[in-house]
């Protein structure tokens, strides 16, 4: 019982400190489940954003579903998922009641505009750790070349990330799947 309570918890506070979305509930996340309940390391965390990336849907209720499971199978996946959306149902209502009358106010638009730093910093944070890991992955050339090449693909051409994300994942498998090819098999199709 204590587990599901924790887990509650964690994705509930989750739930209710992530503004500015799925992304900026990741730092926060991280704080939870690898800080102070010890769920998972950096590293396997790290993994999970990335392939929680690939998959569609918010990113904050695919990590609380997967860690929620992996902590507490079926059950915990729920609590998770209902601690990570259930905050952000109730505020909802509440705000939509109630956004014509306050939204005006400078203390609300003062506050609107206070959080977006925070949010932006978690995100930088979040994203030298990404290309740190990268770094260490790939090597800092690969890293910085893949990185400028997807850039150029996202900003200059305007291709969908969708579809970078897929292709970079077919690629990931023919390359995993080369490398487990012994040698001798390698040699055999390429004769």
């Amino acid at each position: 019982m204590q587990t599901q309570w924790n887990i509650f918890i964690a994705f509930f506070r989750v739930g209710m400190l992530g503004f500015g979305g799925g992304p900026a509930s990741i730092p926060l996340i991280e704080k939870e489940v690898v800080g102070k309940y010890k769920w998972m390391n950096g590293e396997e965390l790290g993994d999970l954003i990335a392939l929680s990336n690939a998959l569609p849907g918010p990113i904050a209720t695919k990590l609380a579903g997967y860690i929620g499971y992996r902590v507490s199978g079926w059950v915990g996946l729920i609590n998770a998922v209902l601690a990570t959306i259930v905050p952000t149902i109730i505020l909802m209502i509440l705000l939509l009641t109630s956004i014509s009358s306050i939204s005006e106010f400078d203390w609300v638009q003062g506050m609107t505009a206070a959080v977006v730093p925070v949010v932006a910093m978690m995100l930088a944070v979040l994203t030298w750790q990404f290309i740190r890991k990268a770094g260490k992955g790939l090597g800092w050339t690969r890293a910085v070349v893949l990185g400028a090449v997807i850039f150029l693909f996202l900003q200059l051409l305007n291709v969908h990330p969708g579809i970078i994300i897929g292709v970079l994942l077919a690629a990931a498998l023919l390359i995993r799947d080369k490398e487990r090819t012994p040698v001798k098999e390698r040699e055999r199709h390429q004769s």
